[in-house]
């Protein structure tokens, strides 16, 4: 399980995600959260940061070594482009684009990043759910129950990803990464697989659910609430 402290007397490290929101044509929120756990995984299985004799490497096991966060903001434009500068990787879902940078500490955040607006990203959703993907999936479902911006959801996303990383069965794991890394974000609803626009019920989720995401409660939501929740599919 991921530390819940951090080491003594040490700033907290975050990794930072950026998804793109241009005025025009502004990417779902289904789609944000989908590519926001898709950079998560893609950073954290490419070889600069598995390996470890990678240049990424160090970066991650320290900032595995405390609490995880994962911090998103939104950019468009020239600030879109600027935060490319910083090393990590960029991934396009369904027309959603979002960037996960390799994990630092909050006080030495890039100039090019921290000028980006943290909160205030909550975009409309489609009408429909898109069809899963052929497997191999990482399935990942939002608690209905818990009512979340885009940008609080993109991270919680992108914490499900994470521990499927790390905590799904390994041959489960091995297929995912072999098969692309695709994320399907399931849109769960009550009992019937209604309200917040759910196909699927919550509770089957649930039963299905090789990890869950429990917040520290540091925004948006009480601590200890159980925000997303994720599986493979394969």
């Amino acid at each position: 399980m991921p530390p819940s402290t951090d080491p003594f007397d040490e700033p907290p490290w975050a990794m930072q995600l950026v998804a793109r929101a241009e005025k025009t044509a502004p990417p779902a929120h289904g789609a944000v959260c989908a590519a926001a756990a898709t950079a998560v995984a893609t950073l954290l299985t490419d070889p600069r940061a598995a390996d470890p004799e990678g240049e990424w490497h160090p970066s991650v096991r320290r900032w595995e070594s405390g609490r995880i966060r994962k911090v998103m903001r939104r950019a468009r434009g020239a600030r879109w482009a600027d935060a490319q500068r910083p090393p990590g990787v960029t991934v396009d879902v369904c027309g959603a684009q979002v960037r996960a940078l390799v994990p630092g500490p909050v006080d030495e955040v890039p100039p090019e990043i921290a000028k980006l607006q943290v909160s205030g990203l909550d975009l409309p959703d489609e009408d429909e759910p898109k069809p899963p993907p052929e497997p191999p999936y990482a399935a990942i479902a939002l608690n209905p129950h818990v009512a979340m911006s885009t940008g609080k959801a993109a991270a919680q996303s992108g914490h499900a990803a994470h521990l499927l990383l790390r905590q799904a069965p390994p041959p489960q794991v091995h297929a995912w990464i072999e098969g692309g890394l695709r994320v399907h974000l399931v849109r769960a609803g009550d009992r019937r697989g209604v309200g917040s626009g759910g196909d699927v019920p919550w509770e089957r989720c649930v039963d299905r659910a090789t990890v869950a995401v429990r917040d520290a409660g540091f925004t948006e939501v009480a601590p200890g609430t159980m925000t997303a929740i994720g599986w493979i599919v394969t």
